[in-house]
């Protein structure tokens, strides 16, 4: 009943189906999902609190083609290089976590970041290379209970859809707004923005896959998601001004997949 749905899905929302016609290629799909460590200009970089309080939870839809499992001809490539396309979708909501927020408690002073919070929702259609150096295709499909890791590199189309605002009210207002977001940045007249766009971003993970039957296996990974912009999470105080906020938003998703084999 899953197969079906899953390659329905597939079809509607347009990851590329043409080599399922091609007698050398066999093919995969499957669901991924799992939590999403966002890292952006909400908190204090490398806290524990921010990492653990701006967690939000990502689900994708995964397509392999493998090269190896329905050709005989085998090379190196076909036996440890598998192609995946995906299309995911992550949400965030996110605070100010750490030192400076503490800091803000201590002196009892107005709460400006204390009361800014905000959300990220990201849609990404891409695709990425995988790469088993340790076991061959062919002999992991042959293995009940086999485990191959691997390593990925791939890029990403991303729509993303950022959301701002504060407890004390309209942000933009000096009474309502913690001063580094109060100065013009990057074209927009605040260092905060609720808004929508597209962007590319690079990925790189590593992962195992564990073979759970002749037509199923799951997977286990941790993948970085880098953004070819500051402005996903909404905010994006001036650079020049403001050098601790040098770096693009970036995620790190933990997911746990299943993956079906389709019959070739």
């Amino acid at each position: 009943m899953l197969k079906p749905v899953i390659i329905t899905l597939f079809a509607i929302f347009g990851i590329p189906t043409i080599a399922f016609a091609q007698s050398d290629l066999a093919q995969e799909v499957g669901i991924v999902f799992g939590p999403v460590v966002f890292q952006s200009d909400y908190g204090q970089r490398n806290n524990f609190d921010t990492n653990i309080g701006n967690t939000g939870f990502g689900i994708g839809l995964v397509h392999f083609l493998n090269f190896s499992a329905n050709n005989n001809r085998e090379s190196f490539f076909t036996e440890h290089f598998k192609v995946r396309s995906e299309l995911s979708f992550n949400k965030t909501n996110l605070e100010h976590f750490g030192y400076w927020v503490e800091r803000e408690k201590f002196k009892n002073l107005v709460q400006h970041l204390r009361a800014m919070h905000g959300s990220s929702t990201v849609v990404n259609l891409g695709a990425q290379l995988e790469y088993s150096p340790f076991m061959k295709i062919h002999d992991f499909e042959n293995t009940i209970g086999g485990v191959s890791p691997y390593v990925s590199v791939g890029c990403q189309v991303s729509y993303y859809s950022a959301k701002v605002d504060s407890r004390l009210g309209t942000l933009g207002l000096p009474e309502n707004t913690f001063p580094k977001y109060l100065t013009p940045s990057d074209g927009r007249p605040y260092g905060f923005s609720s808004e929508s766009g597209v962007v590319a971003s690079i990925t790189a993970g590593v992962g195992i896959h564990y073979k759970l039957t002749k037509m199923n296996d799951l997977m286990f990974e941790a993948r970085y998601q880098g953004f070819s912009s500051d402005w996903i999470d909404g905010l994006n105080p001036n650079k020049d001004l403001y050098k601790e906020n040098k770096s693009n938003d970036s995620q790190v998703w933990f997911n746990v997949g299943y993956i079906m084999y389709l019959e070739y």
